[in-house]
This record gives C-alpha cells, structure tokens and sequence, in this order.
C-alpha cells in the first residue's frame, strides 16, 4: 500500500470513528477503486451505508465481501442480511440467515415467527427512548408498549432493527437484550393518545390498564416511566407539581399513553372508566403526530452506552 492510500484509510476509518459517515463512505469509495477486491474495504463501506440506512448499497458491498472473503465472516453476513430484510428480498435473507446457522421458521417468503421479547432502543441518535418488543424476524420486532408520540414511533410498528445488542434491560422476568431501531418497516394501524387523569388508588388505575375496548390497542401508564420531562407542561394542560418530598405517596395526577384507532375510541373508553368509579375524572385527551427524527452525521449513536468508543 502506498503512501497516499494509506493516509485515505487512515482518514475513512477516522470519519468512519467520529460518524461522518457521508465522508466516510466517499473515501472508501476512493479506496476501492485503488483495489476493487480489498475485502475490507468492501465491508466497511457496507456497514457505513447500514447506519446510512441506504440499504442497496449495503446490501452489494456486503455480499462482495462474503465472495471475497476467504472464509465466512459473520459480520459481513449479518450486514447483508438486515439489508435484505430492509429490501424485503426474503429468498436472500433466508440464505444469509442459513449461513449464520439461525433456524428460520417455514422455508420462502417473510420471515413471521417468535423469537423472544427484546428491548428497542428507538432513534438511538436523539433522546434513544427504549421499549419492550415481541422479536418476529432476527432482526425484525413489534413494539410492545406505547412510545412517546415525539419518538415518530407507534405502538404495533414492525421496526428494522441492528444485530448488535447495546445493551440489556429486565422485562419481568429475565434481562434481555436492548438493540437499536433503524427504520420502521410497517406502520401500525393505531393513533397514539395522551390520557392525562385523576384517580385515588393503583386499583383504580389497574381498572383503566386492564380495560379493553373496541379501536384500542393497549394503554400505559407513563406517570413514573417518563421522567425526563413533564408531559402535562409539554402539552400545556393546567396542574400542579407535588413538593419533591411527597415523592412516596400516591400520585393522583397520571399521564396515561393509549394506542387506538381513533379518538373517539379513546373517550369511549375514559369515559365509561371515569363513570364507574368514585374519585376517577378524565382532565383532558391529547394526540401529536410526529415524523421519526432523522440521524445527523457526526454521531456515533450505534455504539451502546456501555461500550468503550
């Protein structure tokens, strides 16, 4: 390697270390016309457009490497398999799963099986808000719980997410492991509401979460899970703050996250709530629409917190 390429690969792997990724893909790009078939090469321009969400791109470097490459390089090929996923090119990422050694369930089309319940990180790059979500595909879950309207995200939304875990999280029952959203697949079909409510006990908020109704899809409560911020401020709906020292008794106020088809749905369901139980009063309903905030280059967000840059 001469000089001149290798201070190009000194300055592709250090945009690729600050997430320039832009840059970065175009030095690699440089590098391989110096040497089409440097393996590589061909895999880091592969993972850089991953994280570009560029999946095409992804996808052709990445298979290049695995026919360069001497031998297997699960990396590579787990690369090439979200991509495909991405692409919904199913007989290829059935292939590239049988060559990582994952059982698959049934033998063509999408992959629709149960893989355990993990965590998703959603948009890694901002405020990276995390959730539980039942896994269908290797690299493919629905969203369990209801994310924060600003997430961009929806409750029942299939989202591409990495292969590396960056973490993990207690779900109940077992740790499991936390991994970053890429992109959403498919749209849920559900509306995101903000429920905000008073009650007088834990009973007649279990009576609320265990409600079922026709048009809703599932409801939280965000009261003490959503701490960085207050929602009742966000929105601009009249309260009061408890003294921080009241922390221990019973919060009346609570910020409830409901997913259903329409709104009227969700008054259907507070209301008939709120009748049925002395103390109970619906202060107000909310709904934002939100686009998925997008990465800006610069951020290394797919490194997990715990793990060394």
């Amino acid at each position: 390697m001469n000089q001149d390429v290798a201070e190009l690969s000194d300055q592709a792997y250090a945009a690729w270390d600050r997430g320039e990724l832009h840059l970065a893909s175009r030095h690699f790009a440089s590098l391989l016309g110096h040497d089409p078939k440097h393996v590589a090469w061909h895999y880091m321009r592969g993972l850089v457009h991953k994280y570009l969400r560029d999946w095409p791109t992804s996808l052709r470097h990445n298979l290049t490497a695995l026919e360069l490459s001497d031998q297997p390089d699960d990396a590579a090929c787990w690369n090439a398999g979200i991509a495909a996923t991405a692409l919904g090119d199913w007989a290829e990422a059935r292939r590239l799963w049988a060559l990582c050694n994952i059982g698959l369930p049934g033998t063509e089309g999408p992959i629709d099986g149960d893989f355990g319940v993990v965590s998703i990180r959603l948009n890694a790059w901002g405020k990276g808000e995390t959730l539980f979500a039942r896994r269908i595909d290797v690299v493919r879950s629905r969203l369990l719980n209801v994310p924060l309207p600003e997430s961009g995200y929806r409750f029942g939304d299939i989202v591409l997410h990495d292969g590396a875990k960056t973490g993990s999280r207690f779900d109940g029952e077992t740790e499991v492991p936390v991994f970053n959203a890429l992109e959403r697949l498919t749209p849920s079909e559900f509306q995101t509401f903000t429920a905000f409510i008073e009650c007088d006990s834990q009973a007649d908020l279990g009576a609320l979460l265990g409600a079922t109704a026709p048009g809703i899809g599932f409801s939280e409560d965000w009261t003490s899970g959503i701490a960085y911020y207050c929602l009742r401020c966000s929105y601009n709906v009249p309260h009061r703050h408890k003294p921080e020292d009241d922390n221990d008794e019973w919060q009346v106020d609570r910020n409830i996250g409901i997913a259903a088809q329409s709104r009227r749905s969700v008054e259907k369901l507070l209301q008939d709530w709120a009748a049925s139980g002395a103390g109970r009063r619906l202060v107000a309903i909310e709904s934002r629409e939100c686009p998925v905030p997008v990465p800006e280059d610069g951020h290394v967000w797919w490194v997990g917190p715990d793990d060394a840059q």
